[in-house]
């Protein structure tokens, strides 16, 4: 990743104070990597930005540092980096700017702005792409200034859900953010809106610019408002279905387990781990967008429902967290939650955060209270060992687990089984033998931990989810 020479190197290898940095050092635009540079450039295809030729994109990343050290806004152009090949893109170079905040007019500031031309020119990129949501007005200033596209982090994720989403609701969801996104920026970017962008052959724009929100942006701040309406009664009779199987499966007192935490942590893979489910795995960010529900059997017999759930990230947009706020509550639907975390990211506990954070305002909005969770550091065979020697020291109730390698996958068991236990109800059921479907229901949902044969039937000593308990009442026998 990083090309630097050593005075660049120099410059990053700790976390200067603004005492240390002169203000040309502190304000200079730094490189983190650099492309081939064998290529023609995107000036000389004669084409205005709104009419470059359809083709998989080359892109320049940009940041700004306004607090935290140099690694850790480094591990955030290194995510962003990651979004944008998500996203199909090719990188061929990333820069930040340490600056107090980010500039009203031109998020970099204008001085730079022509320095940042000069790499798009020399890189014969395309498209840049901005670490942070910027304003209609500062992505018209940049777009003009630089000729090329210019997008931000926001449209870059939503260009990623619009490529994943398969499901009829995904996909509604998807259409909703964007649109709520865009028509903020319909006045200020007019009739660019109507004209494809750049990007791969067939995309609808390309990076930032693709999906099915892509018909809807030609049309007029009301016709926008008309379809996001549209939208938001389709999502709305969608959940409806889907409150009405989740009901199912509460009364059919099956435990109800849901894989959440950050993008690309290894949520599908654990889900592998412990269903051999055979779901998608994808080192790819946002793999996983509409949950995948599996069932399975724990060691000791207990049948459990696991559900895969769409993945977290850093400022994740608000237009996503309202968009798919319906999904999301499959989370706090669950009786427990596995939070998983990417023990080989240099700053895991920034994902556990993130994570928190959201669930939190679902929280808070819906009025539950979040389920119990057991936080599950995956990866373990690619961590750095002193990264996963700090996280001992500083959670507890945690399971180090290698979804890829089985490592710790039964001790996580064993610890979903305690929790499970601890939510149950102990009770002696007598069980009359020509109630045989009962006792295989109670070995299926419970746990066993006895049973004997008398004259009058089958005793069992049991424990039971509670709803499951309350329906048996009528063969509990003793206090």
């Amino acid at each position: 990743m990083n090309d630097m020479s050593s005075s660049e190197h120099t410059a990053t290898s700790g976390a200067p104070t603004v005492g240390e940095l002169d203000l040309e050092q502190r304000t200079s635009l730094r490189r983190l990597t650099r492309g081939n540079q064998d290529h023609t450039t995107e000036q000389s295809d004669g084409y205005d930005v709104e009419y470059r030729r359809l083709r998989l994109e080359r892109v320049v990343l940009v940041g700004v540092w306004t607090q935290g050290s140099v690694e850790q806004v480094e591990a955030r152009l290194s995510e962003l980096r990651a979004l944008a090949e998500t996203a199909g893109s090719e990188v061929v170079d990333m820069l930040y700017q340490r600056r107090d905040k980010p500039d009203s007019g031109t998020y970099i500031g204008s001085g730079k702005v022509e320095e940042l031309r000069q790499v798009v020119v020399e890189t014969g990129a395309d498209t840049v792409v901005a670490d942070g949501e910027l304003s209609p007005g500062q992505m018209i200033a940049l777009e003009k200034l630089l000729d090329v596209k210019v997008i931000d982090r926001t449209m870059l994720i939503l260009d990623i859900f619009a490529q994943h989403a398969k499901s009829r609701e995904g996909r509604a969801q998807v259409q909703l953010a964007q649109l709520e996104y865009l028509i903020t920026r319909v006045r200020g970017w007019g009739g660019a809106l109507s004209r494809q962008a750049g990007g791969r052959a067939g995309s609808n724009g390309g990076v930032g610019l693709r999906g099915p929100g892509e018909t809807k942006i030609e049309a007029d701040r009301q016709r926008i408002r008309n379809d996001m309406a549209k939208l938001r009664r389709d999502i709305a009779g969608m959940k409806k279905a889907r409150d009405i199987k989740r009901r199912r499966r509460d009364s059919s007192a099956v435990a109800q387990v849901a894989i959440a935490g950050y993008t690309n942590a290894g949520k599908s893979s654990l889900l592998n781990a412990l269903t051999g489910a055979g779901v998608l795995v994808e080192d790819a960010l946002f793999a996983t967008l509409d949950p995948t529900t599996r069932r399975a059997t724990l060691a000791d017999g207990r049948t459990v429902i696991f559900s895969d759930t769409v993945g977290f990230i850093r400022y994740l947009p608000t237009q996503l967290v309202e968009s798919f706020r319906s999904t999301l509550e499959e989370v706090m639907a669950a009786d427990i939650v596995l939070h998983v975390v990417d023990g080989s990211d240099p700053f895991p506990m920034e994902q556990i955060a993130a994570v928190n954070k959201v669930i939190g305002e679902i929280a808070v909005e819906t009025g539950e209270d979040a389920p119990p969770e057991i936080l599950v550091v995956n990866k373990v065979d690619a961590a750095d060992p002193l990264v996963l020697a700090d996280l001992r020291n500083r959670l507890d109730d945690v399971v180090f687990v290698s979804a890829a390698t089985g490592e710790g996958v039964a001790e996580l068991e064993s610890s979903l089984e305690l929790h499970l236990n601890a939510m149950d109800r102990r009770v002696t059921l007598s069980v009359p033998f020509s109630r045989g479907d009962v006792v295989a229901r109670v070995h299926e949902l419970g746990t066993v931990l006895g049973e004997e044969y008398t004259g009058e039937g089958t005793v069992l000593d049991v424990r039971l989810p509670q709803v499951l308990a309350a329906e048996l009442a009528p063969f509990v026998v003793g206090s």
